[in-house]
């Protein structure tokens, strides 16, 4: 299969995050295969393609929480190929899960002051009073108004509808300040009812970070997105803007449907 990227995928801003021939396998599996990658500074980008394509791979190679078999990862120019995940995420990277990753018996207010007492080197002092650090509190608060989760600041996360829960991992991620976001299904769980609120949190996040979303809502991705790449079998496939991906028939046999791209 021969892998292609149209020009117009290119944008002029400087990258911020590459990968250069990435590759990830599992003893005879390859779940990512030589992928070329840049990823322009503010960009909204979508990572799409069928099940097994090897997305939620290829973002855990990005983030840390796996190591590439082969190849490199640069952000800003500096190869952080083999990096931490904390190492990454004080550098810029920040990431949520398709499954969340949340303490169900914290407060929402808790759960972002531990985001922020990270990010600030200050992790012993999270649990001390509220009063010792007016300032981090103040800012968790403000960050969690910005989600539209201030009435559920004190509740327990564990009670939160999961749309909310979902919002909330988003201000966890966003209380580290991060160059590059990667948002791994967002509104996966979310009843319908709730997916377009995410999608507006989504739409209104800081024009500086740069977004990855893996999703598999076509209506959300086309909505989000300004440039796409499709990945199948784990290689790059195909990159272009949303009406270039629309209308790529080879997009079409190989995973959206004539069905879903003429909706779009």
């Amino acid at each position: 299969m021969s892998f292609v990227q149209t020009a117009a995928a290119v944008e002029t801003a400087s990258p911020v995050l590459q990968t250069k021939a990435l590759c990830k396998a599992f003893g005879g599996i390859t779940a990512t295969d030589n992928v070329t990658f840049s990823l322009p500074a503010g960009a909204r980008h979508a990572l799409i393609g069928p099940n097994g394509a090897g997305k939620t791979t290829f973002v855990n190679q990005l983030s840390g929480v796996l190591l590439p078999t082969s190849g490199t990862i640069l952000l800003n120019g500096v190869d952080i190929t083999n990096w931490s995940v904390r190492a990454r995420s004080r550098a810029g990277i920040a990431r949520t899960f398709q499954i969340n990753q949340l303490y169900a018996d914290l407060t929402p207010l808790q759960s972002v002051l531990i985001a922020i007492n990270e990010r600030e080197n200050a992790a012993s002092s999270w649990f001390k009073p509220v009063g010792v650090r007016s300032d981090l509190v103040d800012e968790a608060a403000a960050l969690l108004a910005r989600l539209s989760l201030s009435d559920v600041i004190h509740a327990r996360v564990g009670s939160l509808a999961y749309g909310r829960q979902r919002l909330l991992e988003i201000a966890i991620a966003l209380a580290a300040k991060p160059q590059v976001l990667l948002l791994d299904e967002p509104a996966a769980g979310v009843p319908e009812g709730e997916r377009d609120q995410i999608l507006d949190v989504v739409a209104a996040l800081p024009a500086h970070v740069s977004l990855i979303l893996i999703e598999h809502d076509m209506d959300l991705v086309f909505r989000f997105a300004k440039t796409l790449s499709v990945l199948v079998n784990g290689a790059l496939f195909v990159e272009g803007t949303r009406d270039e991906i629309a209308n790529d028939p080879r997009v079409r046999q190989v995973y959206l449907g004539e069905e879903v791209i003429s909706n779009v």
